[in-house]
């Protein structure tokens, strides 16, 4: 590791641990606001050293400051000689990013289950990156004497947001006078809703009134935030280990490209036209850089399970069509497992029963 790569890692891990104390303190002063801008710290910090690690770039050229986070996920995300992150990670960590613009700028009301929820799934993703990026297990960097994140967690989105909802309905209740406290709760749900619609922006009072409004007339919570129910959230382990992400469903929700530089538009709705860019190959592409036929290639392909990586293949779908590509990771595969195969025995294997629509 480069001195710079480390010193920012070293801060990434140093904000982490600090995360994850204030969480499991055993009071509430400044907790939820700490947490978040613990968290939300440690991963610019492990963003920037993972981009230098990579080979990439944290200043713009002339710029005497190095790029904030939104540009450190867009570079993660987008950069086909960086690229580390995928939707849903992008989709975690902008979440976490503006549950921390808003307990930093403003305010923030958000129950323990859906913040258990943001610190386990932030958590889960910093191993992700430090153990993809650098090939390192997150726990030899904490101290044994630091506890997991272990408040027992919700298994399923949908009820967690229905709670949530319900919750805010009775605040809003006219004798309640508690409307201040519901639209506060509101600006977390409304938080994530728009990080998955591909808005940046924070929501405003008025937006919020309006979600209330709508709660007030009845409508479910999946009528209310679309975007939201459309993930849900998967978990492995336990203790140390415990894995919790967020993950799309498999209908999931449609992005509507935008150019890069829209006001209020988040990374993954900037930046999903731009992924042709990564996934920059063909069929007939990687036919002719590997001087094989289009059917026997798509018996390799099928053999050697490439659609399944996700960082070299990719059902991109604009508007009503859908392009099926292939990133440079899958070329790099193909021109180094081709000399050991048996290409007429691969097709035998492997051909399709009837005639390929790729």
């Amino acid at each position: 590791m480069k001195k710079e790569v480390k010193h920012l890692y070293n801060k990434a891990i140093d904000s982490l641990i600090l995360s994850v104390e204030l969480f499991n303190r055993p009071y509430n002063i400044g907790r939820i606001h700490g947490v978040l801008i613990f968290l939300d710290h440690s991963f610019e910090m492990l963003l920037k050293a993972a981009i230098l690690h990579k080979g990439g770039k944290i200043r713009e050229k002339r710029a005497k400051e190095t790029i904030g986070i939104s540009a450190c996920i867009r570079k993660s995300f987008s950069d086909a000689l960086i690229k580390f992150l995928d939707e849903e990670d992008v989709l975690t960590l902008q979440t976490i990013n503006g549950f921390r613009d808003a307990a930093q700028h403003y305010t923030l009301e958000i129950s323990e289950q859906f913040f258990y929820v943001q610190a386990q799934a932030g958590l889960t993703l910093f191993r992700d990156i430090v153990n993809k990026v650098f090939g390192i297990d997150l726990k030899v960097e904490l101290p044994t004497r630091v506890l997991p994140l272990s408040t027992t967690p919700p298994m399923d989105m949908a009820a967690l947001f229905n709670h949530e909802v319900e919750e805010v309905k009775k605040l809003l209740v006219p004798t309640s006078r508690r409307k201040l406290e519901a639209l506060e709760k509101l600006r977390a749900l409304a938080i994530m809703e728009n990080s998955i619609q591909g808005i940046e922006a924070q929501p405003s009072d008025s937006e919020l009134k309006v979600i209330a409004s709508k709660l007030k007339q009845g409508l479910t919570w999946d009528q209310v935030f679309p975007g939201t129910s459309t993930i849900n959230l998967t978990t492995e382990g336990h203790g140390i280990s415990f894995d919790l992400r967020i993950t799309k469903t498999e209908e999931g929700i449609p992005f509507t490209p935008v150019p890069e530089g829209t006001p209020g538009a988040a990374v993954v709705a900037i930046k999903r036209v731009n992924e042709l860019d990564y996934y920059n190959l063909t069929l007939t592409d990687l036919c002719t850089k590997t001087k094989v036929g289009q059917n026997k290639l798509l018996a390799v392909i099928k053999e050697l399970e490439i659609q399944e990586d996700k960082d070299a293949f990719k059902a991109i779908k604009l508007s009503s069509q859908t392009h099926k590509r292939y990133s440079p990771k899958a070329l790099d595969r193909l021109k180094k497992e081709l000399p050991k195969l048996d290409v007429e025995e691969v097709w035998k294997r492997n051909r399709p029963k009837y005639k390929s629509k790729n």
